[in-house]
């Protein structure tokens, strides 16, 4: 029953108040036309909200000639392209999951879907077939060979705002848009109706959360409905109960959907097939524009209604099935072979690893030929074939693909990385001296944005005349960057103990950039976090710098000392990475890494000399050193990790027995040091913490 079209201005206004819920463990929520992004743009747009009037009243007056002619026409063809706004983490879906969504969607909107013969028989003379169907572009914007699913890495996919949408649209003429995302903005998904976007063309699209998108991957059965739901609002559909995003509240009963064969509601979050509200003897429940989650059926009202908007050019939404369109986007045409294209689970292994690859090409594959130099098998057929490989290495992948009359091939001449295992033998030292590059010796670097990346540089070191830094910039704000080690030989490590020395200045005290340590025992197929310094409270070791910062000496760098590092890394695959994640502080650089034991500079230690000990450890101001004497002169020694004194006693001669020796303590930075203490009778050493 309808009592109302849908609400004119004012009442819409009034729902911008409402937040929607988190989506997780509350159901399904939507922020249909997001009320704070639109009231912004309402703001900074003169007329926006006049001109969106004008398009809402044109956009009723051809829905009610639609329901009058009961004619709907069709099928109607519209090309989709959907975006993964991504940070490499679980939003990053399979083509797979997002072939999965269409599926559904064509089956939801031509009454194909399987489920929707148990809808309540009250209800099931009026299950529309909508008749629109949804294809994957073929052609992007340029006329360049698609899949119709595009991949943006960004730290803006924790959003889901419509900053994120600006990252990547293509024209919304041609094309309905779909941004995949870690987050739509606190909800399961959102879009705009037709007339808030006839003016607001960069705002039109669809953006829903990767958890809810099709029914395999990271979504469910249960969660596969939302895309349906939102498509509906993109095509001038209500929720059942209104305008509004809060359902359940008894004033929807003053609402309505603008659709005559949906029963007037107040909304349901649960699918309660009994339900009736608003004086309707029964609830459509089972609804896609209800929050219910058993959905299963548009209305031929919301059929009449969405079709009507379809054929409008309110948003441009007839161009979209023109077959000029269909033609230009290649959804009309059997699409051919046009890239070959393969995944990989992996790039770096182990020696006796295993890296399954993925065949991507696209389109209409019928035969595949891979080339595996340095693994096993060193060919297949197969288009997911698992392949490993026993020696060190860099070796090429080449994918051969064809479609019974076009071939194509593709090669990655240096993507699999084979490092020995057991690796390299310990202690291992890394001052960066005599390295020409980083990426192709020990070391490994990732950086995702493309832009500066850890790299070799000449213009500060702790110790000799090269360091590892990353150039950061205010513009920075927000990435992350890898430096990664090759496998080291932990197996016979009584305990492990990796120090660093590391310069970084602030832009201004309010950066809070991190350096953060990680160490694997499996060659780097998972990491564990063992150290983080932030720049508001460990990183930073010089002032805030407005420039480009430089370490002007070894008074601007600070050693990092990480020992809570377990047995379990104990193996002949044990890696360590350093991750920087900038928030738009300045450069930070590494130097002098040391792994288990030995600094770089303390050849002839021998480490816990059971007659010295060190007292207290840890210790803060000072330190005693207890030993016996033999007789004759003694000098005594503080050293930091990397073989440097930095506290050096006054030469003494003590009598025989139990001697006590004070050393002060107090101007050292936290960390681990070694006193060393030398005799007639030779050089005895012991290591001791000092903690502020």
């Amino acid at each position: 029953m309808t009592l109302s079209r849908l609400p004119v201005m004012p009442a819409l206004f009034a729902a911008f108040t409402l937040h929607a819920q988190s989506p997780a463990g509350d159901g399904f929520t939507c922020l249909a036309n997001h009320p704070e992004e639109l009231a912004r743009h309402l703001v900074a747009t003169p007329g926006a909200a006049e001109a969106a009037e004008a398009a809402r009243l044109e956009l009723e007056a051809r829905t009610l000639a639609f329901e009058a002619e009961g004619q709907r026409g069709g099928p109607y063809v519209i090309p989709v392209v959907f975006h993964i706004i991504h940070n490499n983490g679980p939003e990053n879906i399979s083509d797979e999951q997002i072939i999965d969504a269409v599926r559904i969607l064509n089956q939801d909107y031509n009454k194909q879907n399987p489920d929707w013969t148990t809808v309540r028989p009250e209800f099931l003379d009026i299950v529309a077939d909508v008749g629109i169907e949804f294809r994957l572009a073929t052609k992007d914007p340029q006329g360049n060979c698609t899949n119709g699913i595009t991949r943006t890495m960004s730290t803006r996919t924790y959003d889901g705002d419509f900053e994120m949408t600006q990252l990547i649209q293509w024209p919304r003429n041609r094309y309905m848009n779909v941004w995949v995302a870690a987050s739509a903005d606190g909800a399961a998904g959102y879009t705009y109706y037709p007339q808030w976007l006839n003016n607001w063309p960069e705002a039109d699209g669809i953006v829903v959360m990767h958890t809810y998108v099709g029914s395999i991957g990271t979504s469910s059965p249960g969660t596969s409905r939302v895309l349906s739901h939102e498509v509906g609002h993109w095509l001038n559909l209500a929720h059942c109960w209104g305008s509004t995003n809060e359902p359940g509240v008894a004033s929807n009963c003053n609402s309505d959907d603008g659709v005559a064969d949906t029963p007037n509601t107040v909304g349901w979050t649960t699918c309660l097939l009994s339900g009736a509200s608003c004086g309707s003897p029964l609830d459509n429940v089972q609804n896609y524009m209800e929050y219910s989650y058993c959905s299963k059926m548009f209305t031929n009202g919301q059929a009449a209604r969405m079709i009507a908007a379809l054929t409008s050019n309110v948003a441009q939404r007839e161009n979209l099935w023109q077959p000029a369109n269909l033609l230009q986007t290649g959804v009309s045409e059997e699409p051919e072979l046009c890239l070959a294209r393969f995944g990989h689970t992996l790039t770096e292994i182990c020696t006796g690893g295993m890296i399954t690859f993925t065949d991507q090409s696209y389109h209409g594959v019928t035969s595949r030929t891979w080339s595996f130099p340095g693994g096993t098998p060193s060919t297949s057929t197969l288009p997911n074939p698992t392949v490993t490989y026993e020696t060190p290495g860099t070796y090429p992948v080449t994918l051969t693909v064809s479609d019974g009359v076009n071939q194509l091939s593709v090669t990655e001449e240096t993507l699999v990385h084979v490092m020995p295992a057991p690796g390299h033998p310990v202690p291992f030292t890394e001052g960066f001296e005599g390295l020409s590059t980083l990426g192709d010796n020990d070391w490994t670097v990732s950086n995702p944005d493309q832009d500066h990346g850890f790299m070799l540089t000449n213009s500060a070191a702790y110790s000799g005349a090269t360091s590892v830094m990353l150039t950061n910039t205010a513009s920075s704000s927000g990435r992350k960057d890898m430096l990664t080690s090759h496998t080291f030989d932990m197996t016979d490590a009584t305990d492990i103990t990796v120090s660093f020395r590391y310069a970084f200045a602030q832009r201004n005290p309010g950066n809070d950039d991190r350096l953060r340590f990680y160490v694997s025992n499996n060659c780097g197929a998972s990491w564990s976090l063992r150290k983080q310094l932030r720049a508001g409270i460990d990183l930073a070791t010089a002032g805030p710098t407005g420039g480009s910062f430089v370490p002007s000496g070894p008074e601007q760098w600070g050693l990092a000392t990480v020992s809570n590092i377990t047995p379990s890394s104990h193996t002949g695959q044990f890696r360590i990475r350093f991750e920087f994640e900038s928030n738009g502080g300045n450069n930070v650089y590494i130097d002098d890494i040391n792994i288990n034991g030995q600094p770089v500079g303390i050849d002839d230690l021998v480490i816990g000399s059971s007659d010295l000990l060190v007292l207290p450890n840890p210790a803060r101001d000072r330190i005693e050193l207890r030993f016996t004497h033999a007789g004759g002169p003694i000098t005594a020694e503080v050293l930091d990790i990397t073989g440097r004194i930095v506290v050096e006693g006054p030469r003494m001669t003590p009598g025989v027995g139990v001697q006590r020796i004070h050393l002060p303590v107090d101007q050292l930075p936290g960390g681990v040091y070694f006193v060393r203490l030398h005799t007639i009778q030779g050089t005895r050493t012991a290591r001791f913490v000092v903690e502020h």
